[in-house]
């Protein structure tokens, strides 16, 4: 049985999204599950919360071919052979390692974009490149003996994240409760029914040789509201009207399961987690590269601090245990 894929994905920026995937990561590794966090977004924003940039530059720059998701892609998408063998990078965690990502991933684009539409002829080269991250990504986690894979794309609706997702078995999507991320989920739920759809069709064309391919399954398995401060020229009443909205905005645009009375976000099952804001705590675990959970008075978490790390711990226990809790359901 090949670990599961999560990835984390809305299509709004802005909301938190590789902080929640970096956090998550830690947590599952500390309760004991060997995880891949792997980051498929050309920012590349996951891979500098674990490494600085000097390790980043190495991965880059390493004299044997870039030590990143790209690094292991490139040999096959430039024609020089099959895909290499990726490189999984060490946290200093065992039980947690990284696939890092690579600011040229953009590259790759226009080729995800050109392969899409040649799978309905049955072209093999076609779907080798539409499953290039998946196959990435189980040849990573079987190296590094993961039990679970957590992925980070960026915000988009564009080719790179539809090759992610078809290589995905659950997505979680966090939305804030505002405007742009509520608009999210209305752009999100119909692009992701139309990429299933899209690649259950190719699927049927494939060539009969062809057997190694992902299902894009893509199952929503619900959402998280991270913590976000609310500002003194926000109406607190404006804050709780998208907040209202969230749980029919998901069941009517991702799950298209149109109603009229869905229940609050606190009493959703659909909403894994309600997080709370951390304030500066975040800003402490961003310096010392570690989760806010894991802070100690050596990085400066005194005080406040240290009772806001230790509060952090019990509310990232909660929500990993609420993911593993939602895939299991999903699962059975």
């Amino acid at each position: 049985m090949t670990a599961p894929v999560i990835t984390f994905f809305n299509s709004k920026g802005g909301i938190g999204t590789t902080s929640l995937v970096y956090h998550i990561a830690w947590m599952l590794a500390d309760l004991g599950h060997r995880v891949l966090a792997a980051d498929l977004d050309p920012q590349s924003s996951l891979t500098s919360a674990f490494l600085d940039e000097a390790d980043v530059e190495r991965l880059w720059e390493a004299p044997g071919g870039r030590q990143t998701v790209w690094g292991a892609i490139r040999p096959f998408q430039e024609g020089a052979g099959p895909m290499s063998r990726p490189v999984v990078i060490d946290t200093g965690e065992e039980r947690l390692a990284l696939l890092a990502g690579d600011l040229e991933l953009s590259t790759f684009e226009d080729d995800l974009s050109s392969q899409w539409p040649k799978c309905l002829d049955g072209e093999p080269h076609a779907f080798r490149i539409m499953s290039a991250f998946w196959t990435v990504l189980t040849t990573a986690a079987q190296q590094h003996s993961a039990d679970i894979v957590l992925v980070d794309l960026g915000p988009g609706l564009d080719a790179i994240n539809r090759a992610a997702l078809v290589a995905s078995d659950h997505v979680v999507i966090p939305v804030a409760p505002d405007l742009f991320s509520v608009q999210g989920l209305r752009n999100l739920g119909p692009a992701l029914a139309w990429w299933r759809d899209g690649w259950a069709e190719r699927l049927a064309e494939r060539p009969s040789d062809l057997h190694d391919l992902p299902s894009g399954s893509m199952n929503v398995i619900g959402y998280i509201v991270p913590g976000r401060a609310i500002r003194l020229d926000r109406p607190v009443n404006a804050y709780q009207r998208w907040m209202a909205q969230i749980p029919g905005e998901f069941r009517n645009s991702v799950l298209v399961q149109p109603t009229k009375a869905a229940p609050p976000v606190e009493n959703d099952p659909y909403c894994i987690a309600q997080l709370k804001h951390y304030h500066s705590l975040l800003s402490l675990a961003q310096e010392a590269r570690k989760p806010m959970f894991a802070l100690k008075p050596a990085d400066g978490a005194f005080g406040g601090h240290a009772q806001a790390a230790h509060r952090a711990y019990f509310d990232f226990r909660d929500l990993a245990t609420s993911i593993l809790d939602h895939v299991a359901r999903a699962a059975a």
